[in-house]
């Protein structure tokens, strides 16, 4: 149930506007890596060609789920994310120009290139992610449990697709961070599909909030991609976290605007879907709430949103100037014998 704008104004105002630029930022960086993916792919889309090679995964609408619940997070806290992570990894803090940098290939990156999108990994801010559906799950997990052996009130995060809650790590790792009672969250974003399979053909819960009462852990669920409830889900959850209390399962409903990878067809969704989703943007009804309900001047809003586009343009130029790794960096940082 959508919570009450009484509620709403309970919320504080600088976390709010931290926020909106926040998902303004993220909007627009997803908006202008969708346009530099498809250079040197046209007219025949070829995925190992042009600027950025490789696959593309890409969160617009998926904004709410990361930056409500980020607003309550320190750097010394832990995330983790699955292949879609360019929303969780500008939250989070991690440096924009260095990730964009390593997605670009090039040797300023924050792998030096060598990892692109699915493997970023900034341990100035504990960021990480992986492409294999899961992995995240028993990390964060792993991270939790060395807070609390050191007397920390660190907390981890594990970001993951719907998809993944019904994969084994899932299930496996809420047992132990149960019965140890770690500082785990595990943020679960549906957007309704797993790739291009709709939950309800692979999910036998409703919500996998409800999969919470198995392990005996607290559980929340926010509807309808709302920022508001996710920032309030998230207090809950990180302050229980912090305390000792266990791990929680946050589901958040989000939307997913764009293919699963860029260049999907998307066969699988009706043409109605994406329009009838973007009626219902977050970002704007933020924007609007921060004007109406807040009083916040236009002027102050567009200003955030300059400042947030300008940063993102800063990184774009950033990895496009930087040089590519030289061949013989391919034998560096590797594992011999």
């Amino acid at each position: 149930m959508t919570i009450s704008e009484e509620k709403q104004l309970t919320v504080p105002l600088d976390k709010l506007k931290w926020m909106y630029e926040q998902m303004v930022k993220i909007r627009y960086y997803e908006d202008q890596m969708a346009e530099v993916y498809t250079e040197g792919k046209t007219p025949v889309f070829n995925i190992g060609a042009g600027t950025v090679p490789g696959e593309m995964h890409l969160a617009t609408g998926q904004e709410p789920a990361a930056v409500g619940i980020c607003a309550h997070l320190t750097k010394e806290d832990t995330v983790t994310s699955p292949h879609r992570p360019h929303h969780h990894a500008i939250a989070k803090g991690v440096d924009i120009n260095r990730m964009t940098a390593e997605i670009f290939g090039k040797e300023t990156g924050l792998g030096k290139g060598k990892g692109g999108h699915m493997h970023l990994f900034d341990p100035n801010v504990k960021f990480s992610c992986s492409g294999i559906v899961g992995a995240g799950i028993p990390q964060a997990a792993g991270a939790a449990l060395a807070a609390k052996m050191k007397g920390k009130d660190w907390v981890a995060v594990a970001f993951i697709g719907e998809g993944a809650a019904n994969a084994g790590s899932f299930h496996e790792t809420l047992n132990m961070a149960a019965l140890w009672k770690l500082p785990l969250i595990i943020v679960v974003e549906d957007n309704s599909y797993g790739i291009s399979v709709p939950k309800k053909q692979s999910t036998a819960v409703e919500s996998n909030d409800l999969r919470a009462s198995a392990y005996g852990i607290h559980s929340e669920l926010v509807r309808n991609n709302d920022p508001i409830e996710m920032y309030r889900a998230s207090e809950v959850a990180v302050e229980r976290a912090r305390n000792g209390r266990g791990p929680t399962i946050i589901e958040i409903e989000t939307f997913r605007y764009l293919g699963h990878f860029q260049g999907d067809p998307e066969l699988y969704r009706e043409k109605e879907e994406v329009p009838t989703l973007r009626e219902r943007d977050p970002i704007l009804k933020l924007k609007n709430l921060l004007i109406d309900e807040y009083g916040v001047a236009e002027v102050e809003m567009e200003q955030m949103e300059e400042y947030a586009r300008a940063e993102v343009d800063k990184a774009y130029e950033f990895a496009r100037e930087s040089n590519f790794p030289k061949p013989e960096a391919a034998l560096e940082d590797v594992f011999t014998s």
